[in-house]
């Protein structure tokens, strides 16, 4: 796929690192980013916003376009948008409101359910609220973080003596917890570029529950691309994850997460902001099915970043 000129036209700053959980993940997926858009004439920049010298190398770099792929917090929060914003420089993915929201688990539901969108029944608790009355609770429970990625501080919770020390784990990456009905049936992802759903991708751990291990080092883990999904349900699924993404502001591309409950019905998980790019991301993967390789997605990410056209 040839590159018109207006690719080759400045630098272009691929950010990945960072401080957050979830930094070596980030730090491949830069680094393939970062290898594709060089082998096509592209002048590339690799650098870690955990660097002290971050924002002196980044102006330096005269970049005409950011490339973000720092995961989770610092990255995925909106902060570093903010950053991107006051130095005027054009970035791929979500804006500075879009990636707060997304990334706050708690904030983001609210938005989806006002709207009628499927969500996981549960509640959020800070430190220091009283749990509810554990009687009345269905179990086993999930509890979270709101404010995490990769399952970072996940739990599932199967009796009420466990309960306390899983809110003490969510409550280890930030203030507020989120408490939810375990969902028992299949993880289903969708992914979005340009307004496009591309195929989803079915998720079969060989774990209790697609954790950060599960997602990074265990071979047991089963990818089915594309899902094993009726016609009718796959496009109900895809409809489903694009309103998901506009309510929240979402632009240029993004991952939405599923799991379907005991009805068979799927409820909103999350949306991921920045998803990864690494050999074994679900992005890349679901790209390979609607037939991009990966220098191409590359390239289409990096196509939609407002005020700059990767082209081809």
């Amino acid at each position: 796929m040839p590159v018109p000129d207006a690719a080759r036209r400045g630098p272009v700053a691929v950010l990945a690192g960072g401080v957050s959980g979830e930094r070596s993940v980030s730090l491949e997926s830069g680094a393939a980013v970062a290898r594709a858009l060089a082998a096509r004439g592209i002048e590339t920049l690799l650098l870690d916003p955990a660097a002290e010298d971050f924002v002196a190398r980044l102006l330096a770099a005269r970049a005409e376009r950011v490339f973000v792929l720092v995961h989770g917090r610092g990255g995925e929060d909106g902060t570093l948008q903010g950053l991107l914003e006051t130095l005027g420089l054009p970035y791929t993915g979500c804006g500075v409101l879009a990636s707060a929201l997304a990334f706050d688990k708690v904030r983001s539901k609210w938005i989806w359910k006002a709207h009628g969108l499927p969500v996981p029944e549960g509640w959020a608790l800070a430190r220091g609220e009283s749990l509810p009355r554990t009687e009345t609770l269905a179990w086993p429970l999930c509890v979270k973080p709101s404010q995490e990625g990769s399952s970072l501080g996940v739990s599932r919770v199967e009796r009420p003596g466990d309960l306390p020390a899983a809110l003490e784990r969510a409550w280890g990456f930030g203030p507020v917890a989120l408490v939810e009905e375990w969902l028992a049936g299949d993880e289903l992802t969708v992914s979005l570029l340009g307004g496009r759903a591309l195929p989803a991708v079915c998720i079969r751990p060989r774990r209790p529950f697609y954790d950060y291990v599960a997602k990074y080092e265990d071979a047991g883990t089963e990818y089915f691309c594309p899902a094993d999904l009726e016609a009718g349900f796959a496009d109900e699924l895809a409809d489903l994850a694009r309103r998901a993404f506009a309510l929240l502001g979402g632009r240029g591309w993004g991952r939405v997460d599923f799991r379907l409950g005991s009805d068979g019905r799927p409820r909103l998980l999350e949306l991921n902001t920045v998803p990864g790019m690494t050999s074994h991301s679900l992005f890349p993967m679901a790209a390979r099915a609607a037939g991009l390789d990966f220098t191409e997605l590359c390239l289409a990410v990096l196509a939609e970043t407002p005020g700059g056209d990767a082209g081809g």
